[in-house]
């Protein structure tokens, strides 16, 4: 020690110490850094593909929605109710049992137990006839007795509607008066041959 070797060996060992310190302890933390790093980067780009795809899903469905709507509304899930016919049944005036209605009867179709005809309502001035209203419907028993003339070849008689269906299926061209209750229904229908002679 009198010679000053031993301070300055054990000063160079204490640098070479803290050398090889420096050399193991900087790539440690260097690795922790970059594991740090490499984590927040996983992260983020875990984020933003769950992002970009929550995004392409949103816009996905928002032009599905916009497709829809320019293609015109949906129609609703039940059907709408029928609008009633602009058609009112005649009235029979006080002290009438019945009420009349003249129109072309055409457009005949069976319908199991029913036969269901188109009505174009006429009015008869002068000898002629002049449509006045709006065709509607009516729907029939099919056993329902019908006063036929030009209908059954020129001989009066009662016919049973669904005798008449091809007859009547045709476009306008039979006359008949139909006659109503107080409650609407149809009492008879009568040939009007008288019109067309």
């Amino acid at each position: 020690m009198a010679d000053g070797t031993e301070p300055e060996g054990y000063l160079a060992g204490l640098a070479d110490l803290a050398e090889a310190g420096r050399r193991h302890a900087e790539p440690l933390a260097a690795e922790r850094i970059r594991a740090r790093g490499e984590r927040r980067l996983r992260r983020r780009r875990a984020a933003l593909a769950s992002g970009g795809a929550l995004l392409a899903a949103s816009l996905a469905l928002g032009g599905l929605s916009l497709t829809r709507a320019a293609q015109g509304p949906e129609p609703p899930a039940v059907p709408p109710t029928p609008t009633a016919s602009p058609f009112l049944p005649p009235t029979p005036a006080p002290g009438e049992e019945y009420a009349s209605e003249l129109g072309y009867v055409y457009g005949a179709v069976l319908r199991g137990d029913t036969v269901q005809v188109s009505v174009e309502r006429l009015r008869a001035e002068r000898g002629t006839v002049a449509p006045v209203g709006p065709v509607h419907t009516l729907t029939l028993p099919r056993g329902t007795l019908v006063e036929t003339r030009q209908l059954a070849d020129g001989n009066p008689a009662d016919v049973r509607l669904d005798r008449l269906v091809s007859r009547l299926a045709d476009g306008p061209r039979w006359m008949f008066v139909i006659d109503y209750d107080s409650e609407g229904r149809v009492h008879s229908l009568r040939e009007a041959y008288w019109l067309s002679e």
